[in-house]
């Protein structure tokens, strides 16, 4: 695959945009990026990238909101994400282009459809079973790992937990970050998907792309509010799956 100055401009842009959202709202990386890069690169290679992305861009964000993360919590997600990782990468690995291609879609307007009836359902359930925090770790690595949107299935714990968002805001940074390495590294070695092998200089575009989206977020982050950031990146996101879907079912056809 031949990289055109066309496809790196979209690249940046979707970076930029993800990163933004993310640092305003604590999430927006993967739902963006994903979905978008899964139309522009093919699902398999599109996704990787996704997730390289979000590892590095939730890394920088890591080091700027330390202080206020939770870790104990952050350490139980990413140990139970590991599972969640292997089994995503294993299916994956067996499902033709088109079909995961059509996955993709439909987990990520899957997500987004469970994130909007958590918002207007009212107010879920206080559950204190000790296995929702490891459970919802399991879920997301997978969902990360099969489509790069672990977004919903934390907002659906924080929920049930019931997590302020400043601690989860935080706290999904390190969480990310360690499920975009988890799906990269197995995707790579436990069941490779892809035979492209990203040109060394994407991932200075991608470093770039993630510092200017945080330093955008940043200036926006006392003029837009988390919830409006969140509504934006379920929009994008959501053009994102339709058509992530849609061009599946094309290739099928």
């Amino acid at each position: 695959m031949t990289l055109t100055a066309s496809m790196i401009a979209f690249i940046v842009v979707a970076i930029v945009v993800g990163a933004t959202l993310q640092r305003v709202s604590g999430l927006g990386m993967g739902l963006v990026v994903a979905p978008l890069l899964a139309v522009l690169l093919g699902a398999a290679p599109g996704v990787l990238v996704a997730n390289a992305t979000t590892t590095v861009s939730a890394f920088m964000l890591t080091v700027a909101v330390r202080r206020a993360v939770e870790w104990r919590r952050a350490l139980l997600i990413g140990v139970a994400a590991v599972p969640g990782a292997v089994l995503g990468a294993l299916l994956v690995g067996t499902l033709p282009g088109p079909a995961l291609q059509i996955t993709v879609g439909a987990v990520v307007l899957l997500g987004l459809g469970t994130g909007w009836l958590v918002d207007h359902l009212g107010r879920l359930p206080h559950v204190r079973r000790w296995w929702v925090t490891p459970g919802a770790g399991l879920v997301g690595g997978a969902l990360n790992t099969i489509a790069g949107v672990a977004g919903p299935a934390m907002i659906v714990h924080a929920r049930l937990v019931r997590w302020g968002q400043a601690g989860f805001a935080a706290t999904m940074q390190p969480v990310f970050m360690v499920m975009g390495g988890l799906s990269v590294l197995a995707k790579t070695f436990v069941a490779p998907v892809t035979a492209w092998v990203p040109p060394w200089w994407l991932a200075l575009v991608v470093v770039g792309g993630v510092l200017v989206g945080i330093a955008l977020g940043g200036a926006l982050a006392d003029r837009v509010s988390a919830a409006a950031a969140r509504r934006t990146a379920t929009v994008v996101a959501a053009l994102g799956g339709a058509a992530a879907l849609g061009r599946g079912l094309l290739l099928l056809g």
